[in-house]
C-alpha cells in the first residue's frame, strides 16, 4: 500500500501544481504537454489525478487519530 499511497501523492501534487499554474498564469501543462484538454491523453491524466485525489480521502481518518492522539499525549 505504501507504494500506491506515493504515487497518490505524487499525482496530487502534479495536479495542484497544474491547478496553481492554471489560476495564476491561465496556462495548463497538462494540457500543454498531452495536446489540449480535449486530448484523450490530457483527459486520462485529468481522471487519475482525480482517482488519486478519492483515493487520499482515506487519510483524513488517519490523520484525525494522529491529532487526537498528539492531543491525549499534551493532556497526561
Amino acid at each position: 500500500m505504501k507504494t500506491i499511497d506515493s504515487i497518490a501523492l505524487g499525482l496530487l501534487i502534479v495536479g495542484g501544481l497544474n491547478w496553481l499554474l492554471v489560476g495564476l498564469f491561465n496556462f495548463d501543462l497538462v494540457a500543454t504537454i498531452f495536446g489540449g484538454q480535449t486530448a484523450i491523453l490530457s483527459k486520462i491524466i485529468y481522471i487519475v489525478v482525480g482517482i488519486c485525489a478519492l483515493y487520499a480521502l482515506k487519510f483524513f481518518p488517519l490523520i484525525m487519530n494522529t491529532v487526537k492522539r498528539e492531543g491525549q499525549k499534551g493532556l497526561d
